[in-house]
């Protein structure tokens, strides 16, 4: 990777999409840094890679709200030109919600949360950022373990990531013409504070989860980013329509 390669994170205030950002950072790509309202997060994000000697700017996106895109892609315009630019070259699909609960307990305002976001919202972004995407660009959306395998509680939430890998083999087969590859790469267990941290603080949790994979341990957000980094590296740019989970041979 050189040093003229954009990349846009969704979510990348924390977690994966904080440690996604930082990762391609260190490989030389620019970093577009989204958040939905932590501008601290964000900030922060921006900060650590400027510290390690890279080029990152915030700007605000929520990706539940459809209507916001226009603005959001002129003002991303804005910013690439400030950067002597007008493409992206890669797009990190991060950002998403997660609803939990049984069967019974799932709301259809659970259910429209969920998809709206991480469907609908995943969707749409792609669509309007379609234009800005350079020949060749790469597109890679975060899909989840629990797409292969079952959790309790979590059929919502696992249908929505199930629709998101469906969403990534149909657009890499219409963008291929432009050479633009769509892969969804699909983390499993991973200490983050996705769910109120619970992976990551939760002893008892992550000692139970380290039991169920072939490495003996659940997954830190560096090692999640590092393989989201390379995916997007040019050493697998014969790749595409793929998912690619990264579990540490989760529930095997």
């Amino acid at each position: 990777m050189t040093a003229d390669r954009i990349a846009l994170v969704t979510g990348a205030n924390r977690g994966l999409g904080r440690s996604t950002a930082l990762a391609l950072a260190a490989r030389g790509v620019r970093v577009v840094v989204t958040h939905r309202g932590d501008v601290a997060g964000a900030e922060e994000t921006e900060q650590h890679v400027h510290a390690a000697g890279g080029t990152a700017a915030v700007v605000r996106l929520d990706i539940s709200d459809v209507s916001s895109f226009g603005a959001f892609t002129s003002e991303l315009s804005v910013l690439l030109g400030r950067w002597g630019a007008s493409r992206l070259d890669i797009v990190v699909n991060n950002a998403g919600v997660g609803v939990f609960g049984p069967l019974e307990a799932v709301t259809t305002d659970d259910f429209d949360t969920v998809f709206g976001t991480n469907v609908r919202g995943t969707f749409f972004l792609i669509q309007s950022l379609v234009p800005l995407l350079a020949e060749g660009a790469h597109v890679i959306n975060v899909s989840s373990s629990l797409t292969r395998h079952t959790s309790p509680a979590t059929s919502v939430y696992s249908a929505s990531k199930a629709a998101v890998e469906a969403l990534s083999r149909t657009l890499a087969a219409e963008l291929g013409p432009r050479r633009i590859r769509v892969n969804s790469i699909a983390p499993g267990p991973t200490a983050t504070d996705f769910n109120g941290g619970a992976m990551r603080d939760d002893a008892g949790m992550r000692q139970g989860l380290a039991g169920q994979t072939a490495l003996g341990r659940v997954g830190e957000p560096e090692e999640i980013g590092d393989a989201i980094a390379t995916l997007a590296s040019d050493g697998l740019r014969w790749m595409t329509a793929q998912r690619i989970e990264v579990s540490g041979g989760a529930l095997l």
